[in-house]
């Protein structure tokens, strides 16, 4: 028969967890997610120094922490309520266990801190204008201490900021203002581009009415000029009927005497009989 006799201890870890296990208070191992066993053996004369087991169990889940609002001066000296939301992650569960007392603890303390080292280094101008900053900032400062006792801050947002009711209502006065210039604004930006509009189409209809008399102008010039062409082609080729036709020459003339009789106009007759002008 065997000297020793055994006994099993069972664990199960469940899934999103790790187990820190620990034997008579000395850390001896990280459990995975599983079922384990351990083995205790005793003596048919005297049982054998008992070993004392227990398990620590980590979350290794993504989870919040809000700091609650703390009230900061800032540079200028306005007093100021901030709250943080904080995102975080353990990625060390040994460190996150043994190298800080309470880790949450640690993480809220950390961002307080940051979130008054920020603000307390900016104007109020300055905090207005960029709210993300203090959640960038807060996020940067603590991420590298976090790392420290095995937590990822993954991201801060701020959840309130709450100033001092007089402040409160100047900034609603002044939003109020900045919506109600911006709207002038615009409204002053509709009515010049409307109006440009405006002028650029009455600039448009003044442009092809010139075009259109210009266009008018050349065709009635050019209808001059192909009526006087026909009149000179004309009027030469008469010269030549007349100088190579004696007997229209003398019609000629004698029309032109018979309106001279009628007193219709003055006449020039050439002495060689060869030209006839006539003068309105």
């Amino acid at each position: 028969m065997s000297k020793y006799m055994k006994t099993m201890n069972k664990i199960i870890i469940q899934e999103t967890f790790l187990g820190l296990l620990y034997e008579n208070g000395a850390f001896v191992d990280v459990l995975e997610p599983g079922k384990y066993k351990f083995k205790q053996a005793y003596s048919f004369w005297k049982t054998v120094e008992e070993v004392e087991r227990n398990v620590t169990l980590v979350d290794m889940r993504e989870r919040s922490l809000t700091i609650k609002g703390q009230e900061i001066l800032t540079k200028d000296k306005v007093a100021i309520r901030v709250s943080i939301l904080v995102y975080f992650k353990v990625i060390d569960a040994k460190a996150a266990m043994h190298n800080v007392t309470a880790y949450e603890n640690r993480i809220y303390e950390d961002v307080q801190l940051a979130a008054r080292r920020y603000l307390t280094s900016k104007e109020l101008e300055e905090i207005l204008i960029d709210r993300n900053g203090i959640s960038d900032a807060v996020k940067t400062d603590v991420s590298e201490a976090a790392l420290g006792y095995g937590v990822k801050i993954i991201r801060a947002d701020v959840k309130d900021l709450v100033f001092p009711g007089n402040l409160r209502t100047i900034m609603n006065q002044v939003i109020e203002t900045e919506r109600r210039s911006e709207a002038k604004l615009i409204e002053a930006r509709q009515h010049a581009e409307t109006k440009r509009i405006q002028e650029t189409a009455e600039l448009e209809t003044k442009l092809r009415r010139l075009e259109a008399e210009k266009e008018q102008i050349r065709l009635t010039l050019e209808g001059e000029r192909v009526k006087a062409e026909a009149e000179l082609a004309a009027q030469i080729e008469l010269a030549k009927a007349i100088e190579n036709n004696p007997v229209l020459l003398k019609l000629k003339q004698l029309e032109v005497l018979t309106a001279l009789a009628d007193g219709e106009g003055r006449f020039v007759i050439g002495l060689d009989d060869k030209m006839v002008s006539l003068k309105d």
